[in-house]
């Protein structure tokens, strides 16, 4: 241990703060590679959440001891891949999450007890907000919805009654949007559940800002309020009638239709009076017959009883003259036939419709496996247009166009669209990519480890070898019989007169004029005298040695 000590002494501040920084960085990088190695699959449990929602889920998964992550800024929660249905369950249980909306639950945490009927009022319209938003949620695409409702108050001395309104704002997932007739179907589910509102009283508008429904109109008519919507909607319901049945016959992904139609934009009323010559009716007819009758006497007649008698003669057989006078007048009135016609022309008539479809040919394969492609014969692309033209309604005075052309589809497979969700043995995307990322941090340890951590091994103990090479060799040299020279000073020190000491070894006689008892004793004692401040200052090295001595020795 004190060579270590020492060995890490001789190595200076400056080598030893760069090892210590290099352990250290070790230690953190293998600990990251246990911690991910060992940390549980975190799979998305819920997105798309407004900070109220992921404060309570939090909390709640902090009450059961559920690990989890916050990520994009709280609004993704994850947790263990093990956890993610059982959790999403007991969650739902809760009514968690709630869209960041309260309903009908904001009774009951109100005390009734000094509650004014003003704060019922409004905890009653914030409750079916709420309601009404969580409703629209569960529609498909739509991650959220705001509802705003106005319930006008009725006053007492007034006879007229405000109409409550509605606005809504949707939150689409994202770059998708709501077709007519889905927002149709949310206008009336408002409107039923708000007593007294009216489907033209419902504004929608969805996160771009964009109006999807505007107050004020017909509910069935605004699915078409304007003349490009309803083409746009003509032409999306001829492409998909004609897809869909020629799908039938070539194959599902064989065919492509495209449908433009140009509509009338001029709106004019038109007034007609005709009248038939030929087509005469009597009218009324008038029928006059008049008679007249006379008669003259030439005298009196008598006055007889005869006479004025009712059974007796007439009196007019006297003598006289008689005349009558007949008319008859007959006038009929004819009328002429006459015919009143009043027409409107509305903009938005069909004026007329162009169709391209592509068709595909057959593709099979041959006897090798290789894939083939035959185009279709021209009678099979004749019937095809002649169902293309009875699902439009072809008119060809109205200039209808039909082009149906045989060309081969480019295979799926080279435009990337493979099945993304498709397994192999059993292993999804995610299991290849945490399969793919222990190798690469299995990868990284090892390199790390033989081009890191080896280095620095053999270079300690090279080190370490070196030093303890060095203190046998100084002991090896103090116990080699060197003999001191004048002035008990080794051999090869300059002396005082600036010439080296001659090398004066046990074995080599002395010269003349020498003194030999003084070198003897200087002999006894010098060695020794080395030894022990060796063994003083260099304790370890020296046990070291012994120790390798007897080794040696055994």
């Amino acid at each position: 241990m004190g060579g270590l000590v020492q060995i890490f002494r001789g190595m200076g501040p400056s080598k030893l703060a760069l090892m210590l920084g290099v352990a250290a960085a070790l230690i953190g990088f293998f600990f990251f590679v246990t911690t991910r190695l060992s940390a549980p699959n975190m799979e998305l449990l819920y997105s798309g959440l407004d900070l109220q929602d992921s404060g309570q889920i939090a909390s709640r998964l902090d009450g059961m001891n559920v690990p989890y992550e916050l990520r994009n800024n709280g609004s993704e929660i994850y947790v263990a891949s093990s956890q993610v249905l059982k959790t999403r369950v007991t969650l739902a249980q809760e009514g968690l999450p709630a869209g960041g909306s309260l309903g009908y639950e904001l009774f009951d945490r109100s005390q009734s007890l000094g509650t004014t009927s003003f704060v019922q009022n409004i905890n009653r319209l914030r409750a079916l907000e709420g309601e009404l938003a969580r409703t629209i949620r569960t529609i498909d695409r739509v991650a959220g919805a705001r509802v705003h409702l106005v319930l006008p108050k009725r006053e007492v001395f007034t006879r007229q009654k405000e109409e409550p309104t509605a606005s809504i704002i949707l939150k689409m997932q994202g770059g998708s949007r709501l077709d007519k007739e889905q927002v149709l179907s949310i206008r009336h589910l408002v409107a039923a559940a708000v007593p007294g509102l009216k489907t033209g009283a419902i504004s929608i508008v969805d996160g771009r800002g964009s109006l999807l429904a505007r107050s004020q109109e017909g509910g069935e008519t605004q699915a078409m309020s304007t003349l490009e919507e309803k083409r746009i909607a003509l032409q999306r319901r001829y492409k998909s009638a004609i897809e869909e049945l020629l799908q039938n016959r070539v194959g599902l992904g064989n065919v492509r239709a495209e449908v433009t139609i140009e509509l009338d934009m001029e709106r004019s009323t038109t007034n007609a009076e005709l009248f038939d010559p030929d087509g005469q009716v009597v009218r009324s007819s008038q029928a006059v017959e008049e008679k007249a009758q006379s008669s003259e006497s030439e005298g009196e007649q008598p006055v007889t009883v005869a006479g004025n008698l009712p059974e007796g003669a007439d009196a007019s057989a006297g003598p006289g003259s008689l005349s009558s006078n007949s008319r008859l007048e007959e006038t009929t009135n004819f009328e002429i036939s006459k015919t009143t016609k009043t027409e409107v022309h509305e903009a938005g008539a069909v004026k007329r419709i162009s169709v391209a479809v592509l068709v595909n040919g057959i593709v099979g394969e041959d006897e090798n496996g290789e894939r083939t492609y035959a185009p279709r014969s021209e009678d099979e692309v004749e019937q095809l247009q002649s169902l293309v033209q009875s699902v439009i309604g072809f008119d060809e005075d109205r200039g209808d166009t039909i082009e149906i052309v045989n060309m081969e589809f480019v295979p799926l497979n080279e435009f990337g669209d493979e099945d993304e969700d498709a397994s192999f043995l059993g292993l999804t995307k995610n299991d290849y990519f945490r399969v793919a990322e222990m190798l690469v941090l299995t990868v990284v340890g090892v390199l790390v480890l033989l081009l890191v951590v080896r280095p620095l091994v053999s270079r300690g103990l090279t080190i370490a070898a070196d030093a303890v090479a060095a203190s046998t060799k100084q002991l090896t040299d103090a116990t080699a019989g060197v003999l001191p020279g004048p002035d008990g000073m080794i051999a090869g020190e300059i002396g005082p007169d600036g010439v080296p000491v001659e090398n004066l070894t046990s074995e080599g006689g002395g010269q003349d004029g020498l003194d030999v008892d003084r070198i003897e004793g200087q002999v006894r004692t010098s060695p020794t005298k080395r030894i022990a401040e060796l063994v003083t200052k260099h304790p370890d090295e020296t046990v070291a040695i012994m120790r390798n001595w007897l080794y040696q020795d055994a």
